[in-house]
């Protein structure tokens, strides 16, 4: 396994690898909601980078995108400490240790950034992510009650935040 920053030429592998993730309910999108396409993405990729508080890494195996993890960073100098994370992993892949390399690598990519926190939600039914996420020092921080609304129930969000150089 590789893991390294997203290139544009990756755009086709990594919304595939998107839409997969959303297939598990556990994401933001329904699955199927999102009609994302590879040169949409394109643009995305291309704008994430004009932010040096933001970035996107993949993981490969045998140059196959199998998992993705953005770190969105804010501009404004009161938030640039901090950034939120959204990571998912092709069902083919999972329990295969690949969140725990994407998380390791930003992790460091963060702290040579200088930055100090990094926060992301996660469904409170999303036992096996949020396995992770503690593993990777995450704490919970609180509950978004009601947060989503999915097949026909509403859905609590757990804050987790990690704080770096502490």
């Amino acid at each position: 396994m590789f893991i390294r920053e997203a290139k544009i030429e990756d755009a086709e592998q990594i919304v595939a690898v998107m839409k997969n993730a959303e297939e598990s309910n556990f994401m933001l999108f329904a699955p199927g909601e999102r009609q994302l396409e590879a040169e949409q993405f394109t643009r995305f990729i291309e704008n994430i980078y004009k932010n040096s508080h933001s970035a996107l890494f993949i993981a490969e195996i045998d140059q196959t995108v199998v998992g993705y993890l953005i770190v969105q960073g804010s501009t404004p100098s009161r938030l640039s400490h901090r950034a939120y994370i959204v990571v998912g992993i092709h069902s083919d892949f999972r329990g295969r240790k690949i969140g725990t390399a994407l998380f390791g690598h930003v992790d460091n990519w963060a702290k040579e950034k200088g930055m100090h926190r990094l926060e992301l939600t996660v469904m409170v039914n999303n036992i096996a992510g949020i396995a992770l996420y503690k593993k990777m020092g995450f704490e919970i921080e609180g509950t978004k009650r009601h947060s989503l609304y999915v097949d026909g129930e509403y859905i609590d969000e757990y804050y987790m935040s990690k704080l770096l150089n502490v």
